[in-house]
């Protein structure tokens, strides 16, 4: 099941960094970056490539977080079984 929590994180992730590096780099060209004021010593590929795991773990992160806080069905009938209120007897 762990496994398959992970893909759960993974793929949205990658399709959604995917998705943030075409549209990036639709608008903004490689060999105009800066780093600190300096051109980047790297090649188009290599900003490319860097961009691209900087949004994957970006939105990784966000994927993790998001499951880590919708919790699990057990959690959800715990908590709906908490919040019933038995019939008060007069």
């Amino acid at each position: 099941m762990m496994a398959r929590k992970w893909m759960w994180i993974g793929w949205p992730a990658f399709l959604a960094a995917s998705l943030i590096e075409m549209v990036v780099f639709a608008v903004v060209d490689p060999h105009d970056l800066h780093w600190f004021s300096q051109p980047l010593d790297l090649s188009p590929k290599g900003v490319y490539t860097l961009a691209f795991f900087a949004f994957w773990f970006v939105t990784f992160f966000a994927s993790t977080l998001t499951l880590f806080l919708a919790g699990t069905p057990e959690e959800d009938r715990r908590d709906a079984t908490l919040h019933v209120h038995p019939a008060h007897s007069h």
